[in-house]
Parts: C-alpha cells; structure tokens; sequence
C-alpha cells in the first residue's frame, strides 16, 4: 500500500483492499479473502474474471502480433466492427478509441462536423441532461452535466447546455443546437432510467429539425440492459452511439459508431492505439460469448433472477431502501441517507461482497453478465450479513 502513497496521485478514495486472482463472479484478495463481485469492475468485466475463453483469445492474439498502428489494415479491427454494427440492427461504422470518454470525444467531433454547412449558421451547441456523465477528458467533462465535476479545470469548451430533463430539451433547441446527448440509463447519476415513451418522442422530434441523437452506452451497452443496446431495448435509432467498458471485458476499448458515414475524411480524427490485434480480438470474444449467452436464454433468466433476488433483499429493509431502479443488470437502490450508504458499503467488503455507490444516494449494482444462480445467492445472502451488522 505504501507504494500507492507515495508514488500514485491520490484521485481516487481507494478501498485497502488488493486483488490478486478471480473466477467468474468472485474474487481473492491478497490475505486470501473471497468476496462476491456485484460490480464487475464498474461493468467492465462483462464474462467475469479468469474467463478461460478470453484468456485464450488474448494470449493467442499476443503471441502473434498486439499492435502496429492504424495506418495498415487490422483485421480483427474490421471483424469487430461488422459484428457490433450486426448485432445493433443499425446501418453505421465504427470508430475506435481506448475509452468511454475518448468515444464520447469522438460523438462530440462528429457532431460539431456535422454542423459545420458552408453558407448557413454554424450549429454547435450539445444539449446533455443534469445528473449525466459522460467522461473525464475536458471536453467529456464539460459535457457531464454535474457542476461539481467543472471544478478546476477551466477554462472549458463552450457549447453545452444541460437540460434538467428530457421533458424540458425542446425549448432549449435553437438555431445553433446540432445535437442532444443522453444516457438511456444515467450511471453515475443514480442508475436512473429515462421514460421510454419520451425518449421515442425526443428521437422523433430530433430527426424533424435534422438534429443528431447521440447516445451514450458506455455503461448500459454490449447486453448490459437485456439487450445489446439500450437504444434497442428503447426502440429508437441514434445517430451516434458510444460503447466501451464491458465490450472488452477488462482489455481497454472505446468505439463511436455512427449512421453519419462518410462524416470523417483521413486525418479528421485518430488514435494511437484504438483499436488494435490485443483490443478488438478480446472484445470479439466477449461479443461471441454474450450473443451465445442471450440466444440461449440464460442471461434473460439470469437478469430476471438477479432483479428478483435484489427485490426480495430491498423489502427485507423498508426503512433503508426506498426505492429499486434500474434495468437488466444495471441496478440501484436508492438510500435513506449518505451516510448509510456509506456504511453499508463498508459492511458488505466486510461480509465478502462488492457493491458500489452512485448518485442520488444509490447501492448500485453491476454484476458479471456471466454470474450464476449459485453466486446471486452467495451474494445476497453476505449483504444480508452486512446489513445486520449496521
């Protein structure tokens, strides 16, 4: 731990708790404590810890080639893209980055490309929603619409506007509005969802004034929700949609996908490393387990299992846990208070189980795609645990 202290800039409040193995949905610590994984490392580790599968996809990637750059065809680049593009349903391409924000970097240079029309207003503007998140870059930064994440680091783009709701969106729409930025389900809002009825009228409404729809699906994406997308499960088509985190399973990836085609020429936009053999070939792996997963019914009996098990422990603690939200396996109980929430963190490390913490005085949940029965159970039954414990 000392190393941490005195060589790693302290922007995190760490846990003391250091990983060192997993399988699946659990994990061991360096004393050699295992702990139920509800959090699947901020809904990255999609297929869990130790996928044998993955594994074996990323050593064989490395023993031959990890990385050259994208000035030469990447094969498994390409390969990853047309199996995104096929399972979303939608007619787009992909960019590829390292992250959520440097997609929602990209979504954001499209967009402003795409108001750039020689002889008419220039259209600039991004209207995002409060409580949103959509990065740590700058620019993401400026577009996450919590004041508190716009400390320090100004001077910040112009160009974005937060609307308190998607109700209030249409009279915030101007002459030099060129697109809105939503998560279907805020993450780090609180595991909020969006009301989908207003949501397909929003769509509608944005295609009539050729004003993109840009979805952020870094965190509800890649089967988080039930579906491959969110937007799929909404019944909308976005313009632009951004994926990362549990696409690669842990490996770093961000991808900008877009029915804006031919948005970009060479030397519009780029990445070092986006996309490379190690990247894409872990993420088509974790494409093809979860599309075997979904087709044969077992994540859909698995999401239902996970919601019920969490609603039966909510009603376990009315006067704690005042309301259960969320969809597919992005999940949230809203908190009395902070500092319960806090304490109930803490207890369930204690009992062996990670949860996590969100706005809105949110226990959120973000389990491995791939959990058992068997773990939900274990899972559930140490927060119980925590809980008499308080």
């Amino acid at each position: 731990m000392n190393n941490f202290e005195n060589y790693v800039l302290p922007t995190y409040g760490r846990q003391k708790v250091s990983f060192i193995s997993g399988k699946n949905a659990t994990l061991m610590d360096s004393e050699g404590k295992e702990y139920v994984d509800f959090a699947a490392g901020i809904a990255v580790c999609s297929v869990g810890h130790g996928n044998d599968r993955l594994t074996k996809a990323i050593c064989d990637q490395v023993s031959k080639v990890i990385h050259v750059s994208n000035l030469y065809y990447i094969e498994p680049q390409a390969e990853c893209a047309r199996r995104i593009v096929e399972l979303s349903g939608y007619d787009m391409r992909c960019f590829f980055g390292n992250s959520g924000a440097e997609a929602n970097e990209g979504a954001i240079k499209i967009a402003r490309k795409y108001g750039e029309v020689d002889g008419q207003p220039k259209r600039y503007k991004i209207i995002t929603l409060d409580h949103s998140f959509h990065g740590r870059t700058i620019t993401a930064l400026k577009a996450t619409g919590q004041e508190s994440m716009h400390n320090y680091f100004g001077p910040f783009p112009d160009g974005f506007v937060y609307a308190k709701s998607i109700d209030e969106i249409e009279s915030l729409l101007d002459d030099h509005t060129v697109a809105v930025m939503i998560e279907l389900v805020q993450g780090e809002g609180g595991v909020q969802p969006q009301d989908r009825a207003k949501v397909q009228a929003l769509a509608a409404l944005l295609k009539s004034r050729d004003i993109l729809l840009m979805v952020d699906e870094v965190q509800t994406g890649i089967y988080r929700t039930g579906e491959f997308l969110a937007s799929n499960l909404y019944g909308i088509e976005p313009d632009v949609i951004t994926l990362a985190k549990g696409l690669g399973g842990g490996v770093p990836i961000g991808v900008v996908m877009t029915s804006k085609k031919d948005i970009f020429a060479p030397g519009d936009h780029g990445s070092t490393f986006g996309g490379n053999y190690l990247s894409t070939a872990a993420a088509i792996e974790v494409l093809k387990i979860l599309e075997e997963l979904k087709e044969s019914g077992s994540l859909d009996e698995h999401l239902i299992y996970f919601e019920e098990s969490l609603g039966s422990f909510a009603a376990k603690h009315p006067a704690i846990f005042l309301d259960h939200v969320g969809l597919g396996m992005m999940r949230g109980l809203r908190v009395c208070d902070c500092d319960t929430l806090g304490k109930i963190i803490n207890a369930a490390r204690e009992a062996g189980v990670i949860v996590l913490k969100a706005g809105r005085n949110t226990l959120r949940f973000l389990p491995p795609l791939t959990i058992t029965k068997g773990d939900i159970d274990e899972g559930f039954a140490r927060l119980e645990k925590a809980m008499a414990s308080l």
